[in-house]
């Protein structure tokens, strides 16, 4: 697979690579191309960011189960697969025929995503006296667990094979421009920086996204502070790469009640002394 200097890769490939779904040769030739082309760099965030965007949108249950990734990516590849089948026009290299396809997949995702958003706001606000019990959960002072209305947890869809084959397992470093967001959304404007970690609800290592609705500020004090929930990161990935854990089980359980995932996997109702501080 070889890319010249003009031309793209496909919405279908950047699906594909998304989801680990090439050969390694062809992931590397992509990734290559990406590194250098900032029009495609763009729209594989459009796609991610259109998934994940209805993935929240369409959540069956609001107890922080994380939904399957099949209908997101059914629904991806079947408006591809449309788009394709209009003809040899719909494939034309000219930079406006580019353009052209590119603006009317959009448009089909967010007008598909809007119907979804105004059916799971609904559903929301019937709910919204149970939320209300869950904003701002604290061990007693000290912020352990995220609001479950602002981090719901954001996951790119990434398969088993896709995870694993990372090289940096850490979390990656949040821009100083979303953690002021991220403070702003829980009121802690004026905190002391360093005494939180802009953390991840589900950590990229295990397909977490870097979406703000799966960022909250997790305080490095306490029992339950972020240094302890590093150590069930490590542990959720080592078990999904070893066979023994579904990503998709590790993704919902950590994005559920990451202190009682905690337990699970540690078998221990106290973080262990030397993963506390």
């Amino acid at each position: 697979m070889r890319f010249t200097h003009d031309s793209h890769a496909s919405d279908e490939l950047l699906l594909m690579e998304l989801e680990g779904e090439l050969s390694a040769p062809a992931a590397r030739s992509i990734r290559a191309h990406l590194d250098s082309c900032w029009r495609c760099r763009a729209r594989r965030q459009e796609l991610e960011r259109s998934i994940a965007g209805f993935m929240q949108a369409y959540q069956e249950e609001f107890d922080h189960r994380l939904p399957s990734a099949a209908g997101p990516r059914a629904l991806l590849k079947a408006m591809l697969a449309q788009r394709a089948a209009a003809g040899p026009r719909e494939t034309q290299d000219s930079s406006m025929g580019w353009h052209a396809r590119q603006w009317a997949l959009s448009l089909g995702l967010l007008a598909f995503l809007a119907a979804g958003w105004i059916t799971f706001r609904m559903a929301w606000q019937e709910r919204a006296p149970f939320a209300a019990g869950a904003r701002f959960a604290r061990n007693g002072d000290l912020l352990s667990v995220p609001d479950t209305s602002l981090t719901p947890g954001a996951t790119i869809l990434l398969s088993r094979r896709a995870v694993c084959s990372q090289a940096n397992v850490k979390n990656k470093d949040v821009p100083r421009s979303m953690q002021r967001l991220v403070f702003a959304e829980y009121g802690l404007a004026a905190a002391q920086p360093r005494a939180y970690e802009v953390d991840y609800l589900v950590t990229p290592a295990l397909g977490g996204s870097d979406d703000i609705h799966n960022l909250w500020p997790h305080s490095y004090s306490g029992q339950w502070n972020a240094r302890v929930k590093d150590a069930l990161e490590d542990r959720l990935r080592e078990m999904v790469c070893g066979g023994t854990l579904e990503l998709a089980d590790a993704q919902r359980e950590i994005a559920g009640n990451w202190i009682e995932a905690y337990k699970k996997y540690f078998h221990t109702d106290r973080p262990l002394p030397d993963q506390h501080n």
